[in-house]
């Protein structure tokens, strides 16, 4: 019996593990936004549908905003960004239930908010799809 569950559990993870790896989209906002425009919602759309098992994935949002504004206002911001990316994966039969967040606002800047470049880069929403490890 151990066997043909050690066999079981080896072609269950391997029939998996070789489609199933971590995805991660950024979704992009202009300045002061956290409306999502219709090419990211469509590119998003594309990718929910091309994620096959959906269900033995997590999903975690991370919100970021450039340093611009206020701690107060950059901490709403980063919510409502949030907020936009589980409203929209929503839309896609995905239950807020399976859906984490997490709002850093600027206290985690992946690029370097000195220059306009970096600034642009560091106001976004990433998306992950990480694989459930059983």
């Amino acid at each position: 019996m151990k066997t043909i569950l050690v066999i079981l559990f080896f072609s269950f993870s391997t029939s998996f593990g070789q489609e199933m790896k971590e995805i991660v989209k950024s979704i992009y906002f202009g300045g002061g936004s956290y409306i999502i425009d219709n090419n990211q919602a469509q590119q998003l759309s594309d990718l929910v549908k091309s994620i096959k098992n959906l269900e033995y994935y997590e999903i975690n949002i991370m919100s970021h905003t450039d340093p611009i504004g206020g701690r107060e206002f950059n901490e709403y911001l980063s919510r409502m960004r949030s907020q936009s990316a589980i409203d929209l994966l929503k839309n896609f039969d995905i239950p807020q239930e399976k859906i984490r967040f997490k709002d850093f606002a600027f206290d985690a800047p992946s690029h370097d908010n000195s220059t306009w470049e970096g600034r642009a880069r560091n106001r976004r929403v990433d998306i992950q799809f990480k694989p459930i490890v059983f």
